[in-house]
């Protein structure tokens, strides 16, 4: 790695493991104000709960049915409405029944019983000792509402049972008032029952005189129908069986009628076609059906004999013989006879089917006439089953009515509930309220969450640098190590050296596991010139600045430090040497580097002091002079560190950034606002330096939040501590 990259905005966001610990490890560290915070609010619970007056319940239990029991017949119901078996109604009707119980009609009927407006000890008015006022309280009081505030019901799971339960001050008050409103309830339920049937048999008493005037009019419809349709003797059914017998009736004869004339007309036309076909030959007639009656055939008979006889004749004699005329004459007169009786079949049949055709008329007319008669009838048929089916309704209904009218009298008449008590309230002489166990409880656990929020809250709003996680995940930075915090009763000198005169301490292998990490920072290319720095003064980056020095030169590399902080220098009196050859002679053309570099009590740590203050420190240092300076230091020691003013008071250490390797942060535990810190990489950031992260310093080790982290560090400074008296450690 060539060193770390940074978020001068704020590093990571998110709760991370890290982070969450950090809460754990700062809830443990103010547990004490969680304990506190805790032990305060159950003090005031348990303070209210005392002062709080007693409450005692009473119960008293009830069976409540969907329909009161039915003593009457099967036909008759109740108006309340019919028993289901649904669940959803079953639900909504017990979820009723709780509305009514806790109704102010249910409770005005308890106050109107017990005189509750006028009883001061339960209006809670008996401490009131001026009467007048007591009664002017009373008055503004209000009973009911204070009831139905102590009435709750319980309903009993999967069961018809409900629990009225009432909280009073006295046990025996509040046995009292349960049962009083389990009464008041049942007589509410009742009073309800009973209103509902007035109401109902008001409206059937109304609406029976309605249809019983509906049903006389229809009746007198009726009567006048049948008077103007002539149905007093005969009823429209036998009527229109008669009818339907003659339409039946003519119907056959029609069609007997009609075969016969198809018959007549058939025969008619076959005779028309002989008479057409034989004009002038009376053989066309032999071919009649009527041609072989008997008189028809003797007139045959005889007029073919006469025909044979005048043809013998007229073989034998002379057409003037008086035989042959007498015999003709005989012949035409038999042949006139014999044409007439074949007209006169001619004529029977036409005048056979003229009678078949008028009685076809007739029967038609007939039968018009009964279609029409039938279709009357049906007519008044529907007009008098319309006003027969208006009647029965109104009938039915008037009845109906009247049934039901009964019925309800008689109901209402019937006093049963569909209520009824179970076990009623006695007193319970152990209060309900206040629950004393209960609220402590509640009251430890609302405070321990208090703490809690307390001490989240106090971490929430801590904008300091104190953890680990702080420096990684808030800034952003690569986390180089801890300085533990020295003791504070020692000597400056003693505290900047602590880490040479004691290299077994934990200060000592804080230093040397910074060193290492430093190294680790880019183990390729291993800076040359290091620039040690804080965001703000007091945070240590002075005494840091040394021990890395030693750290450094104990690991076998010339060190060089460099003061640079040439407003407030302090590495000449750590190291006890003279200040008056410095940087600030050196670039200005005063002396050399070997007169200038002092050497210390530390084996290959070697200090350049700052020298004379300037009075332009910033401008000094952006000098080329300054540049070589730092080049030639590079060149003749293994490491050079300069110890550099704070970032945020002044501008040397942004300028220094830009001449050296790297940067390292340094930020004093609990102490460096978080704020500063981000102002500092943000200055560094402008400047393009290159960071290899920061150094916590003054770290308290046997602090809770630092406990877990660096807990090898403490044990290897106990390490060190017993290997001085000689003890072993396994």
């Amino acid at each position: 790695m060539d060193g770390t990259g940074f978020d001068p905005a704020g590093g990571a966001g998110g709760l991370t493991p890290a982070g969450l610990m950090q809460y754990v490890r700062a809830v443990w560290r103010r547990k004490w104000v969680v304990l506190g915070v805790a032990v305060v609010v159950a003090a005031l619970t348990a303070a209210h709960t005392l002062r709080q007056p007693k409450v005692y319940s009473a119960s008293a239990s009830l069976i409540i049915d969907v329909m009161a029991p039915r003593f009457l017949d099967g036909e008759v119901k109740e108006v309340m409405g019919e028993e289901r078996s649904n669940y959803w109604f079953n639900k909504e009707y017990y979820a009723t029944q709780s509305q009514i119980i806790t109704s102010r009609a249910v409770a005005g009927r308890v106050v109107d019983k017990l005189g509750l407006s006028t009883d001061a000890d339960f209006l809670g008015l008996a401490h009131i000792t001026d009467e007048k006022a007591r009664l002017q309280a009373m008055q503004g009081a209000d009973a009911v509402a204070l009831v139905q505030s102590r009435i709750r019901v319980i309903p009993a799971r999967d069961s018809r049972v409900m629990n009225i339960a009432v909280d009073d001050f006295d046990a025996k008050r509040a046995a009292l008032l349960a049962n009083e409103v389990a009464a008041a309830y049942m007589a509410e339920n009742l009073a309800l029952k009973l209103r509902t049937t007035e109401d109902a048999r008001d409206w059937l008493e109304i609406r029976l005189a309605e249809l019983e005037s509906q049903s006389k009019t229809s009746e007198l419809a009726v009567y006048d129908f049948k008077k103007d349709a002539d149905m007093l003797s005969t009823s429209l059914e036998s009527r229109m069986s008669i009818v339907s017998e003659r339409i039946n009736s003519f119907n056959l004869k029609l069609t007997e009628v009609r075969i016969q004339i198809a018959a007549q007309q058939a025969r008619v036309e076959a005779i028309h076609r002989l008479r057409k076909a034989s004009p002038e030959d009376e053989t066309w007639a032999e071919a009649l059906s009527g041609a072989s009656d008997g008189p028809i055939q003797d007139l045959r008979r005889s007029y073919t004999e006469l025909r044979m006889t005048c043809a013998e004749l007229g073989e034998r004699y002379l057409a003037e013989h008086p035989k042959l005329l007498e015999c003709n004459r005989k012949l035409s007169v038999v042949r006139e006879d014999f044409l007439k009786s074949l007209s006169n079949v001619v004529r029977s049949a036409e005048t056979s089917l003229a009678e078949s055709v008028a009685q076809e008329k007739n029967l038609v007319r007939l039968l018009d006439a009964e279609k029409s008669e039938a279709f009357l009838v049906n007519k008044k048929a529907i007009e008098f089953d319309r006003l027969k089916r208006d009647s029965d309704n109104n009938q039915r209904l008037y009845e109906l009515v009247a049934r039901r009218l009964k019925d309800i009298e008689l109901s209402g008449m019937l006093r049963t509930s569909n209520v009824r008590v179970l076990d009623p309230a006695r007193p319970i002489l152990v209060p309900v309220k206040p629950h004393v166990r209960r609220n402590l409880a509640v009251g430890l656990v609302l405070g321990l969450l208090a703490g809690l929020g307390v001490v989240l809250l106090l971490e929430l709003l801590e904008n300091s640098v104190a953890t680990q996680a702080d420096v990684e995940e808030r800034l952003g930075l690569a986390f180089l190590g801890v300085m533990p915090r020295l003791d504070g009763s020692k000597a400056p000198r003693e505290r900047d050296l602590h880490v040479h005169r004691e290299p077994k301490s934990t200060a000592a292998e804080c230093c040397r596991a910074i060193r290492t990490n430093l190294l680790f920072m880019s183990p390729d290319n291993p800076f040359k010139t290091l620039v040690v720095t804080s965001s703000g003064p007091q945070e240590g980056k002075s005494t840091t600045c040394i021990n890395l020095g030693v750290a450094m030169a104990q690991s076998g590399n010339r060190v060089l430090l460099l003061d640079t902080d040439m407003r407030r220098p302090r590495l000449h009196r750590a190291f006890g040497v003279p200040n008056e050859l410095g940087i600030s002679s050196l670039v200005v053309g005063e002396g050399t580097l070997d007169a200038a570099v002092k050497s210390t009590e530390v084996p290959g740590l070697f200090v350049l002091p700052c020298g004379p203050l300037p009075p332009n420190p910033a401008e000094l240092l952006h000098t080329q002079a300054f540049t070589d300076l730092l080049k030639a230091a590079s060149e003749r020691f293994d490491r050079v560190i300069l110890d550099s003013p704070p970032i945020n008071a002044v501008a040397d250490a942004a300028v220094l950034a830009t001449k050296c390797d790297g940067v390292v942060l340094v930020l004093k535990a609990a102490k460096t606002n978080r704020e500063s810190a981000r102002r500092a990489l943000r200055s560094l950031a402008d400047v393009q330096a290159r960071m290899y992260g920061a150094i916590l310093n003054d770290v308290d080790l046997s602090a809770p939040r630092y406990g877990d982290s660096y807990l090898g560090y403490q044990g290897y400074g106990q390490y060190a501590e017993d290997s001085k008296d000689g003890v072993a450690q396994s």
